[in-house]
């Protein structure tokens, strides 16, 4: 039997010490880090970037099947995404929990396990942050706070007309990894006794449980002198992201169901669902690639990358918002992607 602690045997500030007791700061940006009223940073000279990340239970993820570990490293995840998707290098993160008494102190310790994994994987310190109680369910809020070289930063709105449209990695496994789970969970509350037969669908499971940052294409990026006009992390589904970009930048575009990046795994597993696997790419949400367009004369450095896809081209605003399936119909881009409040 494990043992229990209790967290309210520790009190606030006992818990706090708990959990930050081992930090070791990384960047020299990072001057006052956990212990006094506020953190200090200093960017020396470059501009700072941040961004803040809600994350409920029941909303954003179910502890039926979420490991805590997998939880605490996909909370900073999703944070330092934002931050490389400003074309942005993360720094620091700020940590603040609202934990109900049903965790106990081990329970969270796992959580922040996760957590220090992130930080030490992609070289961010953690610096600051707030616990409190819930009255039921677990909040987790991280701050992302990132640097980059004055007018580096790229955002949704500069994209121009001709600019390729690109993305990394492939889309869709991480919506076919939930179906997964979630059709394990309903059959475990039915029939608790028949185990969960997950082994085939590592892949698509991992893309949602434990997804990365795309730091290895901001660095591409950089090496190979590609700045994007325009980029995004595609947290709700390829479609509602390319939409935002066009409206921003008030334009229209072309993208090619063919050449939307889908892996043999997301793909398979569509089809035992009998879904379409470019709808859970355009739908899904939650892969965490990056988003961009570049200028047209740079199209040969990506020819390097095998992890970067060309799927379309901006256009003139009048021509809308278009995807050319495979068999050569044209059809309007709608975002399905996901919605906070529905």
């Amino acid at each position: 039997m494990e043992s229990r602690t209790e967290i309210s045997s520790l009190g606030e500030f006992g818990l706090i010490e708990h959990l930050t007791k081992n930090i070791e700061l990384q960047n020299a940006s990072s001057i006052v880090g956990v212990g006094d009223d506020a953190a200090v940073i200093d960017h020396f000279g470059k501009q700072t970037v941040i961004t803040t990340d809600l994350l409920i239970e029941g909303v954003h993820f179910d502890l039926a099947y979420t490991p805590l570990k997998h939880l605490g490293y996909k909370s900073v995840i999703v944070n330092i995404s934002d931050i490389y998707a400003m074309n942005a290098l993360p720094t620091q993160i700020t940590l603040s929990l609202g934990i109900s008494n049903r965790f106990s102190l081990e329970a969270i310790d796992e959580f922040y396990e996760g957590v220090y994994a992130a930080c030490e994987k992609y070289a961010v310190d953690l610096i600051g942050g707030d616990t409190a109680s819930s009255q039921k369910g677990f909040i987790i809020s991280v701050t992302a706070i990132g640097e980059v070289s004055p007018d580096r930063f790229v955002k949704r709105s500069t994209a121009r007309k001709g600019d390729l449209i690109c993305c990394s990695g492939d889309l869709g496994g991480a919506y076919l990894g939930l179906v997964f789970l979630e059709r394990e969970k309903k059959i475990f509350l039915e029939s608790p006794q028949v185990k969960p037969d997950l082994e085939d669908q590592k892949y698509v499971i991992g893309r949602l449980l434990k997804p990365e940052a795309r730091k290895d294409i901001i660095d591409f990026l950089g090496d190979s002198e590609i700045t994007p006009t325009s980029m995004m992390d595609i947290s709700d589904g390829l479609s509602s992201e390319i939409l935002h970009i066009c409206r921003q930048s008030e334009l229209g575009c072309v993208i090619y169901e063919e050449k939307i990046p889908i892996s043999e795994e997301t793909r398979n597993a569509a089809f035992q669902f009998e879904l379409d696997p470019t709808a859970c790419a355009l739908s899904g949400g939650e892969d965490y690639e990056l988003l961009f367009t570049m200028s047209q004369n740079d199209h040969e450095k990506l020819l390097l990358n095998e992890q970067i896809s060309v799927i379309g081209f901006m256009t003139e605003p009048e021509k809308g918002q278009k995807i050319i399936t495979k068999g050569g119909n044209t059809f309007d881009i709608t975002a399905q992607g996901w919605n906070a409040f529905r």
